[in-house]
């Protein structure tokens, strides 16, 4: 029996795998995805974080604005405080809703990857045509305010149609973060090309962690310290890529922020094994390494 394939990559048991280091020699690679979004008021979705009721949903909307409004410039000032890098998951329309806030990060030299026009719709259901113009409208916001165009993908709400890949690729984007399936970049395969899956966590991951699955911030916090020593010693054997997605309005919260902190703080603890980065260098990295610039 066969079934049904996407035929991007094919199946590859990691143990398997050419060996290689992370720059200077390192191991493990740790990036920060921090999702920056922005919602419609009254249409369209919303991460409903408690029963909101029919439309206008003032407990949600509010709840997600708490977060480009005081949870992101707390968490900015936790980064800077530890000198680490982020990569930047932008909705296109936070340049116009909160541009202090993304002057703020690329002032600081983050990256911004692109991450859709706004995570009140989904680009999976658009046709072919409209999908193409969604990415390119996000592409062109984003280099328009940065100088440099985007040169990594995460959709909103992780939806693809059967052709995004094809119109990443073709759009010049070096990689995606929609595909979960490995602790290793994996090259996928598109109509324009070859494309770099980088690993995207869901588990370390603030919105399915603690409002799916209802995980304290003590909970959460220990999650990313195990997953961080697990991953350091496996790392002895492979080298890996360690994720840990966040969004503001959660992990911004002050009492899951400073459980947040002290995870931080142990990773950073172990710092000489560890390449602290972000997931463009990681994409560059491996491309360099495959011959493409």
């Amino acid at each position: 029996m066969i079934l049904p394939s996407h035929g991007r990559y094919d199946y590859s048991p990691i143990t398997g795998r050419e060996d290689f280091d992370w720059p200077g020699g390192k191991r493990l690679a740790v990036y920060f995805g921090l999702n920056l979004e922005h919602f419609g008021f009254g249409e369209g979705l919303g991460a409903e974080l408690a029963p909101g009721g029919p439309q206008p949903d003032v407990l949600n909307y509010a709840w997600r604005d708490w977060g480009n409004r005081v949870g992101a410039w707390r968490l900015l000032e936790l980064f800077d405080g530890f000198g680490l890098p982020v990569t930047v998951l932008a909705n296109s329309t936070m340049y116009d809703y909160a541009p202090e806030l993304m002057a703020a990060f690329h002032a600081r030299g983050d990256e911004i990857a692109g991450h859709g026009r706004s995570n009140s719709e989904r680009q999976s259901v658009l046709p072919e045509a409209e999908e193409r113009a969604l990415i390119a409208e996000t592409t062109q916001v984003i280099e328009a305010a940065t100088g440099a165009a985007p040169e990594g993908w995460l959709s909103p709400w992780i939806a693809e149609s059967r052709v995004t890949p094809d119109l990443l690729a073709e759009a010049g984007y070096r990689y995606t973060m929609n595909w979960c399936m490995d602790d290793q970049p994996v090259w996928m395969r598109t109509r324009a090309g070859r494309i770099l899956s980088v690993p995207y966590p869901q588990e370390l991951n603030d919105i399915p962690a603690i409002v799916a699955r209802r995980a304290s911030a003590e909970e959460f916090a220990a999650m990313i310290v195990d997953t961080f020593d697990e991953m350091l010693m496996q790392s002895e054997a492979q080298p890996l890529v360690m994720g840990i997605a966040l969004h503001p309005y959660i992990i911004g919260q002050p009492f899951r922020l400073r459980h947040f902190r002290a995870a931080v703080q142990h990773m950073l603890n172990a710092q000489g094994a560890v390449w602290f980065t972000q997931a463009r260098e990681i994409s560059r990295y491996c491309h360099e390494r495959a011959g493409l610039r």
